[in-house]
């Protein structure tokens, strides 16, 4: 299995000398599911599991989308997946 080691936003961004290193994929993942469960307080939480994977998800597939220039061949080949599976996500997200 390949190491992710991009940055999570698809915009590209410029470091300065001396900043700190971009946080792993699993940091800020983390972060953001304990940001979530916090601000949801005493409110019952159901399905989180779900709710990360369609989150993610989509902005997954844009990303590499906008990476490959729109090319479903390409885009599939890097996530692993049948291009056919990658067109049913597409549609799913509206993207096509």
């Amino acid at each position: 299995m390949t190491e992710v080691t991009e940055s999570v936003s698809c915009r590209e961004t410029v470091e300065d000398e001396g900043e700190l290193p971009s946080p792993t994929l699993a940091e800020s993942v983390e972060r953001a599911v304990k940001g979530y469960m916090d601000a949801m307080g005493d409110q019952k939480i159901e399905d989180l599991y779900q709710l990360v994977l369609s989150e993610v998800e989509g902005s997954l597939l844009e990303c590499v989308m906008q990476r490959t220039e729109n090319n479903q061949s390409a885009c599939a080949l890097i996530l692993g997946l049948n291009r056919g599976t990658l067109r049913k996500k597409l549609k799913r997200y509206g993207m096509l």
